[in-house]
């Protein structure tokens, strides 16, 4: 693996030969979030599917994904602007049969190659994507509780498991778990911490409900709140540079929060990039107002696509969101809630 890693660096920076892409407001791009499918064989309640709609079934076809190709070109040419990080998602990532062969093609390019999935079809890929090259798995993970699980997820929760230990099996590490924080999961965030604590190699990330996309505000708590809670039970705290996202240590457990919604700070740190399955790259996850198609083009072409979608870039997405109350980071007391409330996996609704 290392030299693996190792060539993929110089090839990188061989081939980083144009401008690194910076937007109007001095925020340059490191990093590029690729969608390959908008497919998958969960129903999760809160879904939104990178901002452009509900998903498809599984079994779908869509003529209107990217091919192998058409995936590596576009890495390609983000690595040529100097871009070092790529996030393969969707829909469900690992519904695409040659997602090891895209795994292996990105890491040519570009030195850090991640994946975000639901985690229910890892089980039998996870030595298949080491070998390619994948370094790094987010998997979705809002309770270890089956019933709440399956009520939030519409899905199985012990494929999921068994997918975590054949990543971190595989050599996969980290592990990260993302956890979107709403009525129904805030009450466990403990068990999520506890769980973290006990695995090594696995690490929390507690993601904000958005409203603006998903609907259903009456499901929002207060991300500050939350925030404050862990401030007060961490032994450490450090903020990435992307998006200022706060990492509180408790308990032996590690914590991530990602909270973009109505958050200036967040919006002026972002430094990605997204791209749909459809090859249209887009420049914040909050906006469909600004997506440049790719599919077609030649390599000038692309490279013209990254750097007007980076032109379109704004500084702050909620400009677009008019009727959400403005944030209160510093002010109230914190939240916590220690244990599920009764009937916890009832009165939620269908996936959306």
């Amino acid at each position: 693996m290392s030299g693996l890693r190792r060539n993929s660096f110089e090839q990188s920076t061989a081939a980083a030969a144009h401008e690194p892409l910076v937007d109007r407001f001095m925020r340059r791009i490191t990093d590029i979030r690729i969608s390959l499918t908008r497919r998958c064989n969960f129903r999760c309640v809160y879904c939104h599917d990178e901002g452009l709609g509900p998903v498809l079934p599984a079994r779908n076809v869509d003529p209107l994904e990217m091919t192998t190709s058409h995936v590596l070109k576009l890495v390609e040419v983000a690595a040529s602007f100097g871009v070092q990080s790529v996030k393969f998602t969707g829909g469900e990532p690992l519904l695409r049969p040659d997602l090891a062969e895209i795994v292996r093609g990105s890491r040519r390019e570009i030195p850090r190659v991640s994946l975000t999935t639901n985690g229910s079809l890892l089980q039998h890929r996870a030595v298949e994507l080491a070998q390619a090259g994948l370094e790094r798995v987010n998997i979705s993970l809002d309770t270890i509780d089956p019933e709440a699980f399956r009520a939030i997820r519409k899905g199985g929760l012990a494929a999921v498991l068994r997918g975590i230990d054949a990543c971190l099996s595989a050599g996969i590490r980290p592990v990260k778990l993302n956890m979107v924080v709403f009525s129904k999961t805030l009450p466990f965030i403990d068990e999520m911490l506890r769980f973290c604590a006990e695995k090594a190699g696995l690490k929390l990330q507690l993601i904000q409900f958005m409203p603006e996309l998903a609907g259903l505000k009456e499901w929002m708590v207060d991300i500050d709140a939350v925030k404050r809670d862990l401030a007060q039970r961490a032994s450490s705290v450090e903020v990435r540079t992307m998006h200022r996202r706060r990492i509180y240590k408790i308990g032996g457990a590690e914590v991530e929060v990602v909270d973009p919604v109505y958050n200036r700070e967040f919006c002026d740190h972002c430094q990605r990039l997204r791209v749909t399955e459809k090859g249209e790259l887009k420049g914040c996850l909050n906006r469909d107002d600004d997506l440049v198609p790719t599919v077609g083009l030649d390599t000038e072409g692309l490279r013209a696509a990254f750097r007007t979608v980076v032109e379109r870039r704004v500084p702050y997405y909620g400009v677009y969101v008019r009727d959400f109350p403005e944030r209160l980071p510093d002010t109230g007391p914190p939240l916590r809630a220690a244990q599920p409330p009764p009937d916890n996996a009832q009165d939620l609704p269908q996936a959306l």
